[in-house]
């Protein structure tokens, strides 16, 4: 009897319910939001789940993110995942799968696109100076490294973020930084559009352009080439990001290598998205994610990101007023880098005014701008802090 008495009794005692924090219970509740989010009003899905489940997975077993011991025990699981994440090579293999599944003609056909992309990127120097600024309260205590990790969230760019937050070697940020700025990508339809209605008219939201120019297919093939060698010449620290983005988008156009462009676009990215996305989420458990820096982080990303949406929106205005109304603000919107996403919300803000209206294509442009300028922000602090 006592056997089976002491048996039960440590059954008991290794579940869950006797090793978990009230910080535990915290964050597996907004585990439980999150994939309310992404299964009920589908933010984002093919991100926001994979994160919010490993977030679960995290703070009911800590262990599954426990490293490798100091005399080789094997470590958790998903800490593994997280190895890839912090050598920046899911970051990268996004950027592959991204650029097999994007359509650069847009920008081809109107290269002032550019512009818009690179204005949204305001919002990211608005993060960075926000960062220092903080450090200077003594609330937290970020760095200079640490706030040019924290600043890319601005450009709603998670790849990217993982990718710099790893390579400046804020790792303990890790984390926070790339919850914050996939959470902000999930939740741009909700965080853009009143800030393009507050800063439009109703006249210019219901500006119609003219038709883009059709793009050659040699224009389409040339296009990565040339920009993969003149940006990588000028910031070489960029070419994992860009240099896999060009990739993939040449594997697209070049129409030789359909194979490659299936695997890339498709099971390649999916199971990338799987490994990066519960590993991202299991960096939030709760005695790493529940402090002061978290919360800054968080603040800061939506400062970076209104910011950046903002700024898109108002270049986009001066580029209305330059060309005397041949050009609808809301495209500016779509330079942060949350591909398609943000081009189809300045669609459908468009269409609120006009349903007749396609803002679509237009909005791709400073889309597919804003993913090369957040690298080129990334490959620019990388470059200021000597890191290779």
């Amino acid at each position: 009897m006592d056997y089976i008495i002491n048996t039960l009794g440590n059954l008991i005692q290794q579940t869950a319910f006797f090793n978990l924090t009230i910080g535990n219970y915290i964050m597996i509740a907004v585990a439980c939001v999150f994939l309310y989010l992404a299964i009920k009003k589908e933010y984002e899905p093919l991100l926001l789940l994979p994160i919010a489940f490993g977030m679960l997975l995290v703070n009911i077993y800590p262990d599954i993110m426990a490293p490798v011991g100091e005399n080789g025990e094997a470590g958790g699981l998903l800490y593994y995942f997280y190895l890839l994440d912090e050598w920046a090579i899911m970051p990268s293999l996004i950027f592959m799968g991204v650029g097999a599944m994007t359509d650069f003609g847009p920008l081809i056909a109107n290269p002032k696109s550019f512009l818009l992309g690179a204005a949204a990127q305001f919002g990211i120097f608005a993060a960075y100076f926000g960062a220092l600024l903080f450090n200077e309260t003594g609330w937290v205590d970020f760095n200079d490294k640490a706030a040019a990790a924290i600043s890319i969230i601005g450009g709603a760019d998670g790849p990217t973020s993982i990718f710099l937050a790893g390579k400046l070697g804020q790792t303990a940020l890790l984390g926070p930084i790339a919850v914050a700025a996939y959470s902000y990508m999930s939740l741009v339809p909700i965080i853009q559009p009143p800030i393009m209605k507050l800063l439009t008219t109703k006249k210019e939201r219901a500006i119609k352009m003219e038709q883009l120019r059709p793009v050659s297919k040699l224009e389409k093939i040339l296009f990565p080439i040339v920009v993969t060698i003149v940006v990588c010449l000028i910031l070489p620290t960029t070419a994992p990001l860009v240099g896999m983005l060009m990739l993939g988008n040449l594997f697209r156009e070049s129409g030789v290598v359909r194979q490659l462009t299936e695997t890339a676009s498709n099971a390649l990215m999916y199971i990338v998205v799987i490994l990066l996305g519960t590993s991202v989420g299991a960096t939030t458990s709760a005695e790493a994610f529940l402090k002061m820096d978290t919360i800054c982080i968080v603040i800061l990303g939506l400062i970076a990101f209104a910011f950046g949406t903002a700024a898109g929106v108002v270049f986009g205005k001066i580029m209305c007023w330059a060309t005397k109304g041949k050009v609808n603000p809301l495209i500016g919107s779509a330079g942060v880098s949350a591909v398609p996403m943000a081009a189809r919300v300045s669609q459908k803000v468009g269409a609120e005014e006009d349903p007749t209206n396609f803002l679509l294509m237009h909005a791709m442009g400073p889309n597919v701008a804003g993913v090369i300028g957040t690298a080129v922000a990334a490959g620019t602090f990388m470059a200021i802090f000597g890191v290779f």
